[in-house]
């Protein structure tokens, strides 16, 4: 292998993870992001500052590495798409990104492709949110169509009455919005898949992931699904990658419905939060999976070493300003318990500061663990 310069847009804690895998391959890393803030910042080799959307920055950034990768999909895909017509090196490619930034786009390409999902259809009127109401019924769930996480652009509208005030809260007239129908699920899972530029796939084990205030909050591996589900919902993640032909790691994240039927909510073209136990209880993690994947190398096994419980560590209701961690010697008492801070300087509520992700030989001892740290660990703000 070559000595390689990789270019990432984005210096969250995605991007920080993905470096420091790199770096044991000996990688050379340029990060562009916004704020020299940002937690890829103190192990970079350099840094450009810029935002998602500066076409003159992005352009600097390919030019000074041999390749670019992205930890966010809320970037500009258009100067992308020039690059790599110019023939620069860019993973995910632009063509998969732009059908996964569109959440209407992405959705109509699954269905096209046979894929499950829920229905749904764009509107853009309040009008048309009623007509959705009729053919859908209530609950109905209010999307824009670009932008949003952590449930951000989304509005569950669950009485008529709010039809006005999700189509005003999410943009209106100069929003571009869809409707999906709401999926009564018993559980939402993940799937973190591989592919490399030769086409070679891999799937990881499948999650099954614990959401409180639409942020996900516990990511428990194996899911507690049965075999008919599991084997589902692997087979959609193999489709999925297959028809998108996307190169490095992508997340799929569905719902598991009472009769054990499966249908895809959405697709992250990346790193997930979802995958971070695969650090520790994996052959390989995510991050080094997509390092291999981008640079052509040989993908992983993505063996399940020990069932395992990530714990999001999300910044305490209440406080806002420096960050203080408390019960770090507590979780370092306990037993195949891994902490990952960040870095962040600032908390705010329910800002993601950090993981843990503890292992155990089954999956009722991994809970356990991981409600002790639950328990234990506090993200405040200095007094």
């Amino acid at each position: 292998m070559n000595f390689k310069k990789i270019g990432i847009i984005g210096g969250g804690q995605l991007g920080k993870m993905m470096i420091l895998e790199g770096k044991k391959l000996g990688l050379h890393f340029t990060v562009l992001d916004p704020s020299q803030d940002c937690p890829a910042f103190s192990i970079t080799d350099e840094y450009i500052e810029g935002n998602f959307y500066d076409k003159d920055k992005i352009r600097t950034l390919a030019e000074v590495t041999d390749l670019i990768t992205y930890e966010f999909e809320h970037i500009d895909a258009d100067i992308l798409m020039e690059l790599r017509e110019e023939g620069y090196k860019i993973y995910p490619t632009p063509s998969t990104l732009k059908i996964i930034q569109d959440k209407f786009q992405q959705k109509s390409f699954l269905k096209q492709c046979n894929i499950p999902v829920p229905a749904f259809e764009a509107v853009d009127s309040v009008e048309g949110i009623h007509t959705a109401v009729e053919k859908y019924g209530l609950p109905l769930l209010l999307k824009s169509c670009r932008g949003g996480y952590d449930g951000k652009g989304n509005y569950l509208i669950k009485q008529r009455e709010e039809v006005l005030n999700a189509y005003h809260t999410l943009g209106g007239d100069t929003a571009q919005l869809m409707v999906e129908a709401f999926v009564p699920f018993i559980k939402e899972i993940s799937v973190v898949v591989a592919r490399g530029i030769d086409g070679e796939i891999k799937v990881y084990p499948l999650a099954e992931n614990i959401h409180e205030n639409n942020i996900l909050k516990t990511t428990i591996v194996p899911a507690r699904v049965n075999k008919v589900a599991a084997y589902k919902a692997q087979a959609l993640a193999l489709k999925t990658m297959e028809q998108l032909k996307g190169v490095g790691i992508f997340c799929v994240e569905m719902f598991v419905d009472a009769k054990d039927e499966v249908l895809i909510n959405e697709i992250a073209p990346r790193t997930h939060n979802s995958g971070h136990y695969t650090i520790e209880a994996c052959s390989i993690s995510q991050f080094a999976q997509h390092i291999r994947a981008i640079l052509g190398l040989p993908l992983g096994e993505t063996k399940l070493l020990k069932p395992a419980v990530m714990i999001n560590l999300l910044g305490e209701d209440g406080y806002d300003g420096r960050a203080k961690i408390i019960g770090v010697e507590e979780i370092m008492g306990i037993s195949e318990a891994y902490l990952h801070f960040y870095g962040k300087t600032f908390t705010q509520p329910e800002r993601k500061m950090g993981h843990v992700t503890v292992l155990a030989d089954d999956i009722d001892s991994a809970l356990s663990k991981g409600k002790k740290v639950s328990e234990l660990m506090r993200i405040i703000a200095e007094d």
